[in-house]
């Protein structure tokens, strides 16, 4: 219960926080993002790993991947959704539940239900650093229908943080956790440490290669390690006269391809679309 209150505090903190921008001289959201953005780096959101800048955004994102017995699954939505940022140091994001289509003997049905907050602990654009480090704490609600779900309820923290060479190339690193709130023992926990590069290799093109490691603690996966190597790549689309208050688009794919001789899936095969305003 105590978790329970600690997560509600942080959601209402954050809620004070989106109000207090609608009190603001009326800015716009693409504003409002456009001001933000100048206080971080110009990095782009990694493909799996989470970004340690405050993003505003809309993400429809789709998985294909293979089962360790070989069964073929397709995940729509794929654990993402969309953000506001709220304020100079919050962004809050939610993800509604993926639809889950298993091509076998499987229920298909719709996942778990999402949402976190993102603390920007301290950032500089290009002139100031070029980096930014943040706190993000997310929730996960057991809302999955026919077992495409959790048991329980968890907690996921973690924190973030980044660093950019110039325009060209950047750095991203993470080490978050998942924590259910009940039956530890059937279901364990977990550590994921991301770590990533990017290339911006043209004005419209960016290359990124993760390395996605999970430790299992507990559980039926007690004592293993996941780990895949997750090559991306990134298209930015804007129209000609485009401006920091404008909308953009991101059109991307990746593969998350296994390197560890445990694994609960392979050849995960992303494809992506962005818009962010």
């Amino acid at each position: 219960m105590r978790a329970h209150r600690f997560f509600s505090i942080v959601m209402l903190i954050a809620l004070a926080a989106i109000s207090s921008i609608g009190m603001r001289a009326q800015q716009s959201f693409s504003e409002h993002n456009s001001a933000m953005a100048s206080l971080q780096p110009a990095f782009i959101t990694p493909l799996v790993a989470p970004d340690p800048r405050l993003v505003q955004y809309d993400r429809f994102s789709a998985s294909h991947e293979y089962t360790a017995a070989g069964t073929e699954t397709v995940n729509y939505g794929n654990g993402k959704g969309g953000g506001i940022i709220a304020g100079k140091h919050f962004e809050l994001d939610f993800i509604p539940p993926p639809y889950v289509q298993h091509n076998s003997s499987a229920d298909d049905g719709f996942g778990d239900t999402s949402a976190l907050v993102k603390y920007r602990i301290a950032s500089g654009n290009a002139e100031h650093g070029n980096f930014a480090v943040a706190a993000i704490l997310g929730h996960c609600f057991a809302t999955g229908s026919h077992k495409n779900g959790a048991t329980t309820d968890s907690y996921s923290p973690a924190l973030t943080a980044g660093y950019a060479f110039r325009r060209r190339f950047d750095v991203i690193s993470s080490l978050g956790g998942t924590l259910p709130t009940s039956k530890i023992n059937s279901q364990g926990r977990s550590i994921a440490w991301n770590a990533l590069a990017q290339a911006h290799a043209t004005p419209h093109i960016w290359f990124e290669l993760e390395n996605n490691s999970t430790f299992y603690f507990a559980g039926s996966h007690d004592g293993k390690i996941q780990n895949f190597v997750t090559p991306a790549a990134f298209y930015v689309v804007r129209q000609k006269g485009w401006k920091p208050t404008h909308p953009f688009f991101i059109v991307d794919t990746g593969m998350q391809i296994a390197t560890s001789g445990f694994h609960t899936y392979n050849h995960n095969l992303i494809t992506e679309v962005r818009v962010l305003f």
